[in-house]
């Protein structure tokens, strides 16, 4: 019942978005934009084309977002600006909560007879109101090796949210790109306007002098030297947590956050003895892991932090690695002169994700376990999330890096590569030099 809901949900915003792209010959099999990591906020950046004219906005890209959001009461000027009237498709695909009017002059955000939904800033936990509008979007099509051909979408759903949303996101960003379980989440709108897979892919650059990449749409998903990284993923479910976990939400609404169900953690091949109910999601929706490129670093409930991080300690010790003072926010730190350096980063401990079964682990190295805080001092890139935390495993950007991660939407399916140093390459390695 649930899938043939879904298969409707989908059909509906194809229909939308068909006679808006009817005259477009060229239909792309993927799109393509880039990641940067801002380095005081260690925030991913993304940038997509809007409005007419067209103008280059940056967003902070959350891949648990609802939809994009915008800030349109600072200079937001569009001629193919068009706001959601109450009672419209638009107002329903994006499951708005409400209609309205606004009492001051017409402008982007602040019109007569529009529906409304709730943009949430989800790096300080804040919502708003904000007008559902559409307007002009344009990214790149790509193959999977290159970027090609810029491609329009006449009539992208967003929401519009006041200035002061933008509190605590980075220099220069206009909103966040929404990446989420949402019929207006990006992966969505873009699939259903270019008919391909609800698909996409991150991968994050560690530099912040380098830039990753998105993919919405199904592999290839090359990286040079010409390593198609989408032959070798695992694959584990991914789940839905039913109690939304944004800011504000309505009773009854589901999280459109990607959750994964991780069974056990190991250090090395020693198993951490933890509390294992707090791995599931419960019926209030507290619990479980999800993936989270809004939190720089993985974040655990405080037992099973104490209880990764002790035995952390002992596999390091074993291996004659000197802890030392922790460094804020970390308190797990090592003296850097006593760990060595591999291709895979830090040589220390791994720790182990078992997910649906021992066959199927998402191995985070050193590269991805360790953060150098100075040039003496490595600590573990793992924070305490308290006793009573919404999410018991919050996998955050840092873990992420240089990895691969592919969402599916139609099939509730995660795929992951591990760290792509292992096989060579980097994500800041796809070539973003166009197609000639």
């Amino acid at each position: 019942m649930a899938s043939s809901l879904q298969y409707l949900l989908f059909s509906t915003l194809l229909l939308f978005f068909s006679k808006s792209l009817a005259q477009q010959s060229f239909r792309p099999k993927a799109l393509v934009i880039p990641v940067s990591k801002d380095p005081s906020t260690l925030q991913y950046i993304t940038s997509i084309n809007q409005r007419t004219p067209s103008l280059s906005i940056d967003l902070v890209l959350d891949v648990g977002g609802q939809f994009l959001w915008v800030d349109c009461e600072n200079n937001y000027v569009s001629s193919t600006y068009r706001p959601a009237r109450c009672n419209s498709a638009q107002c329903s695909l994006a499951r708005a909560s409400g209609c309205g009017d606004c009492f001051s002059a017409p402008r982007p955000g602040c019109n007569h007879n529009t529906c409304g939904v709730s943009p949430d800033n989800t790096v300080t936990g804040t919502a708003t109101s904000g007008e559902v509008a559409q307007d002009v979007v344009s990214v790149q099509s790509t193959n999977g090796s290159n970027p090609g051909r810029v491609v329009t979408v006449p009539k992208f759903i967003f929401s519009c949210a006041p200035t002061s949303l933008l509190e605590g996101l980075a220099s220069g960003v206009v909103g966040m790109a929404g990446l989420g379980r949402t019929r207006i989440g990006l992966p969505s709108q873009f699939a259903a306007a270019f008919s391909f897979n609800r698909k996409f892919a991150i991968c994050l650059s560690s530099a912040t002098t380098a830039m990753g990449v998105v993919f919405f749409g199904d592999g290839p998903y090359v990286f040079l030297p010409g390593i198609d990284v989408s032959q070798s993923l695992q694959y584990t479910p991914l789940f839905i947590n039913p109690v939304s976990t944004a800011s504000a939400f309505t009773q009854g609404e589901p999280s459109s956050e990607y959750f994964i169900g991780v069974k056990s953690i190991q250090i090395d091949d020693t198993p951490v003895s933890i509390n294992t109910t707090l791995l599931s999601i419960d019926k209030k929706g507290v619990g479980g892991t999800k993936i989270s490129t809004v939190n720089p670093y993985t974040v655990l409930e405080s037992s099973i932090y104490k209880a990764v991080t002790r035995a952390f300690v002992t596999a390091a010790s074993a291996r004659n690695i000197a802890r030392v003072a922790g460094v804020a926010p970390f308190d797990t730190c090592f003296n850097a002169s006593s760990i060595l350096g591999t291709r895979l980063g830090a040589s220390v401990p791994t720790i182990r994700l078992v997910l649906q079964n021992e066959n199927v682990i998402w191995r985070i190295f050193g590269a991805n376990s360790m953060v150098q805080v100075s040039d003496e001092v490595l600590c573990l890139a793992f924070v305490n999330g308290g006793s009573n935390p919404r999410t018991s495993i919050v996998i955050g950007g840092h873990q992420l890096e240089d990895n691969l991660i592919q969402f599916d939407l139609a099939t509730s399916r995660l795929g992951f590569s591990s760290t792509l140093r292992g096989r060579q390459t980097t994500c800041a390695n796809f070539n973003f030099t166009s197609i000639a």
